[in-house]
């Protein structure tokens, strides 16, 4: 299975990509995943909200595959803690899914398009964080839920 986590927009703080950086290597020992990126709009400005989030979506959409499990990281989404996002995640491997896809929407959140494809929401948080510090907060609670299906020490630290 691949894991794959898709943004909207670049990292634009370098200290936060020097950690995205580290934890991508550090989880690419446990599974295949790839993170990308999809570029901001261009005269974002220009657009309403509505038509801001409609264009991203099609452009989230656009980086799918018919059969990818499709998961936003949405406030209104399934709270776990990272015992029960690490079996969460088991499950999804053992389903014989070929990728699991988690995508963070712009700032106004995601199409109706979008919701409409989607298997599932997760919420990180109750809070509120910023579009670049949840890229690496996702990224570490996959790498944390691979430490704990492996019985590894990093989730006691």
């Amino acid at each position: 299975m691949t894991i794959k986590l898709i943004a909207i927009g670049k990292t634009d703080d370098k200290e936060l990509v020097k950690l995205i950086e580290n934890y991508q290597k550090r989880l690419s020992h446990y599974i295949q995943f790839e993170f990308e990126i999809i570029p901001d709009l261009k005269k974002a400005k220009n657009l309403s909200e509505s038509q801001q989030k409609q264009k991203e979506g099609d452009l989230i959409l656009g980086k799918l595959n018919p059969s990818d499990v499709l998961i936003l990281l949405d406030e209104n989404g399934k709270q776990f803690d990272s015992v029960a996002f690490s079996q969460y995640l088991q499950k999804h491997m053992n389903s014989g899914i070929k990728q699991l896809v988690f995508v963070i929407g712009g700032p106004y959140g995601f199409s109706e398009d979008v919701y409409s494809r989607a298997n599932g929401k997760l919420s990180l948080s109750k809070m509120t964080f910023s579009h670049q510090m949840i890229r690496l907060f996702a990224i570490e609670q996959l790498y944390r839920a691979f430490t704990i299906l492996r019985n590894e020490p990093y989730h006691h630290r």
